[in-house]
């Protein structure tokens, strides 16, 4: 096994494009890291077949390569149009209605009974990603007079986004809950939770997966003007983020969206949680074979900006050239980081914010580490772990020095694939030497190379499942 030549992490949403056994097999070795499955489109029963393919395939590449369960969340829609599509002319008026039984062709019914509770005269309606967008003129009963602001086709299910309204919608669905049910009985972590507003949205998921006794990795969608202002209490609570830019931008306004990134990812940096970038990445190469230069640039301003992890979605999920994206994407990435090595301006970054926090243990360590690898020709970092804190701590500088995560668990296998510059490895059965555990793993896996210098970290508690044990590091040659 060869180890990637860029640090950044790349997760690609699994369609009818990427889901052969084939493509899955380029994808794995032109760099995805994580393998992201839409519970919003298909059945169970394919989304079972694909996690088997997913699966078959990282184990045949000896790779670790965890399954992302995206849940849908309390999406509002455009309902069954009687007749489509339908046109909206700019300066027209048209009626939305929350009625079940209409019978106007010319209605738009919305899926959300609470339409008229949430918006009022003068309330803006963004449909489709806001390319379509209604100013509300007036409200009757389960009727809504609005005229059209900007026009264009309409389709039936097309998502509807009330910028500044109140919704009264659960963030966890009777449907997320069947599906949560789902991947759990497959044996899948990973989730990311649509449209939360706060911590406690979060928790919910997390307590309900500890009532079927099972520990899972929760990625928070950043996508409500309510989740970028309580992004700490999320922080709190989230084991990553995903900076959601799709709805974010109807949310909010656009113009806010690059500042609001670079924000969350500077605050999810200094705590050490993991970040995922998505949302029209490489848009262009849905059906083009070369991204556009602005996509290049803002993936590169993405990794610039301290994200782990970036996402495709169209691109490789329906897209013509799925692998070639992922190949392109690595390329960035590995351009970029090059440069933001020799720039050390990451570095300097981290340092001058965590001076102003009060450090523990494992922050001391990872100063420690990081300080090392800037002054020694050091291999690899050697990390064994029960939780992925210590390795999470070492990523948030962006060392140039890969860290090699070694755990017994593989949730904490799982979870430390999102996490920057850091590749895990699963030990099976009982250690007791990590030090010969982690240099036989090395000569495993090629990685091996005498006369390097490499540090490993240890602590008493490492291997007993305890967050923070890591206390002590060691600078070892190898022989």
């Amino acid at each position: 096994m060869m180890l990637s030549d860029h640090k950044t992490k790349i997760v690609c949403t699994i369609g009818p494009s990427s889901s052969s056994e084939e493509v899955l097999r380029g994808l794995i070795l032109r760099g995805m890291n994580v393998a992201r499955l839409n519970f919003s489109h298909g059945e169970l029963f394919q989304h079972r077949e694909i996690v088997y393919r997913i699966r078959k395939t990282a184990s045949e590449i000896n790779k670790i390569v965890p399954i992302l369960v995206d849940l849908p969340g309390p999406k509002i829609r455009v309902g069954k149009l009687i007749n489509e599509p339908i046109f909206l002319q700019q300066g027209d008026t048209v009626v939305l209605t929350t009625s079940d039984d209409h019978t106007d062709e010319s209605f738009i019914p919305i899926e959300y009974p609470q339409l008229t509770e949430s918006i009022s005269p003068g309330s803006l309606i963004y449909i489709n990603d806001g390319f379509l967008q209604l100013e509300c003129l007036e409200i009757s009963q389960k009727n809504i007079k609005c005229k059209v602001i900007v026009g264009g086709e309409l389709t039936s299910n097309k998502g509807v986004n009330l910028p500044g309204s109140d919704l009264f919608l659960e963030p966890i669905t009777e449907k997320d809950i069947q599906m949560i049910d789902f991947a759990l009985n497959e044996g899948l972590d990973c989730f990311s939770i649509s449209f939360i507003e706060k911590g406690s949205d979060i928790k919910k998921i997390r307590d309900y997966a500890a009532s079927k006794g099972k520990q899972v990795f929760l990625v928070a969608k950043i996508e409500r003007e309510k989740a970028v202002r309580n992004i700490d209490d999320i922080l709190l609570e989230a084991d990553a983020i995903m900076i959601a830019r799709g709805d974010l931008g109807i949310e909010i306004p656009i113009e806010n969206v690059p500042i609001v990134q670079k924000k969350i990812i500077h605050k999810a940096n200094l705590r050490s949680i993991p970040v995922i970038t998505a949302t029209q990445m490489l848009e262009s190469m849905t059906a083009n074979i070369r991204p556009t230069r602005a996509e290049a640039t803002d993936v590169a301003n993405a990794i610039i900006d301290g994200t782990d992890a970036l996402m495709l979605s169209a691109e490789t999920a329906i897209g013509k050239y799925p692998l070639n994206t992922v190949e392109i994407m690595a390329k960035i990435a590995k351009q970029t980081e090059k440069w933001r090595s020799n720039s050390k301006t990451g570095i300097y970054q981290m340092k001058k914010a965590m001076s102003k926090m009060q450090l523990q243990i494992n922050d001391i360590i990872s100063l420690q580490i990081n300080e090392a690898l800037q002054q020694l020709p050091i291999k690899y970092v050697l990390v064994p772990t029960a939780s992925g804190e210590t390795c999470r701590h070492i990523s948030r500088f962006r060392p140039d020095t890969w860290i090699i995560g070694f755990s017994r668990y593989p949730h904490t296998c799982n979870s430390l694939a999102f996490q920057y510059g850091v590749h895990p490895i699963f030990i099976e059965g009982e250690v007791t030497d990590w030090e010969h555990t982690a240099f036989e793993m090395l000569k495993k896996y090629g990685f091996y190379a005498p006369d390097e210098l490499v540090i490993i970290t240890q602590g008493q508690t490492a291997g007993h499942g305890k967050k923070g044990g890591t206390n002590l590091l060691k600078f070892i040659r190898l022989e």
